[in-house]
């Protein structure tokens, strides 16, 4: 089998998003369904450029893993690394949406969600190894024996190519911010690419002030930083010294819950098509700020025609 293009590691679960926006959960009367997982939609991002796309990760023996399966399928990612783990549900994640910047996330993944049950002895070392992007999570270093495992894979992939450690610090998944950043520290020397705003790198280096942040994750053996500041845009800066900061793409928001994962996937696009780190960040943000001008997360994926017709410029 060839290598994956992208092999992502981590959360996937059922979002269940509100068809009323603007009310309380205690308010809303439907819903509809969708795949969920931060790890999850960055792979079904890269997989709508073409890209082939897998993810490790577990689901529940449940009918909503079997959903699960059938969405990643039906998105064109390979889900052979996916497998259930007995006695766990399959995690559900409801959201409330006000616009423009205020999305409540509430989070089902009791008493253990199962993404955080890999262990290391059933990672493919060699996919991991032989994948062009290999890309891992913050929130799988919060448990064990998630934790264990992530670290292995990093440590298998020994900097192989692109290794992406996406931030992603959720504070409902950790005791601390500071045991947090006991753990972030143990995985950022394996990666080359770390990507996260401004809380998140904040956790994993101790300060906020991008700039700053961006040496000190130089420091840890990371070539490329890229920290979404918000309303400021992103700042992205290599080890070599080479540094872009590009605006927000104007948009009227949904729900921005899908926004960073539709940017991660972009992001590996235009890494694996040895773009420019400038357009790279201008079509990444673009890919962002389309997603959250929809409802969903990864059913709203865009097209990299999408995503150009956004920025007005066509295909080299």
């Amino acid at each position: 089998m060839p290598a994956d293009d992208v092999l992502t590691m981590g959360r996937i679960g059922v979002d269940l998003y509100p068809q009323q926006i603007g009310v309380s959960l205690r308010e809303v009367r439907t819903f509809e369904k969708f795949l969920g997982g931060s790890a999850s939609n960055v792979a079904v991002a890269a997989a709508r450029y073409g890209r082939r796309s897998a993810v490790i990760t577990r689901t529940g023996n449940d009918p909503f893993g079997e959903f699960l399966h059938d969405a990643l399928r039906g998105f064109g990612v390979d889900d052979r690394f996916v497998t259930p783990v007995a006695g766990l549900p399959t995690p559900v994640t409801f959201c409330e949406i006000f616009p423009p910047d205020d999305f409540p996330l509430y989070f089902y993944r009791f008493p253990k969600a199962p993404d955080l049950e890999i262990r290391a002895s059933e990672l493919d070392e060699d996919a991991i190894r032989d994948a062009r992007i290999f890309w891992v999570t913050g929130t799988g270093l919060s448990q064990e024996p998630s934790r264990t495992a992530t670290l292995h894979a990093l440590r298998t992939r020994n900097k192989n190519g692109i290794t992406v450690f996406d931030l992603d610090y959720r504070p409902m998944f950790w005791e601390s911010r500071e045991e947090a950043r006991r753990w972030y520290a143990e995985a950022l020397p394996y990666a080359t690419v770390a990507v996260g705003n401004l809380d998140e790198v904040d956790t994993a280096v101790g300060v906020r002030d991008p700039k700053v942040a961006a040496a000190a994750l130089h420091d840890a053996g990371i070539e490329l930083a890229v920290i979404k500041q918000g309303p400021a845009g992103v700042r992205a800066s290599r080890r070599s010294g080479e540094q872009v900061e590009v605006p927000p793409v104007p948009v009227e928001v949904v729900n921005g819950l899908g926004a960073g994962d539709a940017f991660g996937g972009a992001l590996c696009h235009g890494l694996l098509a040895d773009w420019d780190l400038e357009a790279t960040m201008r079509f990444a943000n673009a890919a962002g700020a389309i997603v959250a001008s929809r409802l969903a997360c990864s059913d709203a994926m865009p097209t990299e025609d999408e995503v150009r017709e956004k920025l007005g410029v066509s295909r080299a």
